[in-house]
């Protein structure tokens, strides 16, 4: 996917960008400022939509100097069909209040390919020397 068809929805949108050539992600922006207590959650608006080609998927994640002042982003993922708006999950994890104001970097947008296989239901999976060992089970 060499372009990614992006529509304002609204005439204040920033559309997104990328700080470096070469960046893995595009910096998504906020469309209007948000207020976050300690704990609290909220859904933040970017006034974007986008049109991914079939075969690739959107991942919205954190971006690294949010995360250090303790705002996580969640869920995000967007399909290739969906043409609605994208918004930003948000939690403050942090013990101090935090705000996003209008027009600020809030996430980035990573756009990858994806494999769609279809789900067949096995009686048995190949054995791999991991096993079924999950959470801790190195050690660590």
């Amino acid at each position: 996917m060499r372009e990614l068809p992006v529509r304002r929805l609204d005439p204040r949108t920033v559309l997104p960008t990328r700080a470096h050539p070469g960046d893995a992600g595009l910096d998504l922006y906020a469309l209007e400022a948000v207020a976050l207590t300690p704990g609290a959650g909220t859904v933040a608006r970017t006034g974007i939509a986008v049109a991914l080609e079939p075969g690739f998927v959107g991942l919205v994640c954190d971006r690294s100097s949010l995360a250090k002042r303790g705002l996580k982003t969640a869920g995000g993922v967007i399909d290739a069909g969906y043409r609605g708006e994208i918004c930003v999950v948000l939690w403050n994890l942090s013990p101090e209040p935090q705000r996003i104001e209008d027009g600020e970097r809030l996430a980035q947008l990573l756009v990858m390919p994806v494999a769609t296989p279809s789900p067949v239901e096995a009686g048995e999976l190949e054995a791999t020397s991991r096993g079924a060992g999950g959470f801790g089970s190195t050690g660590r």
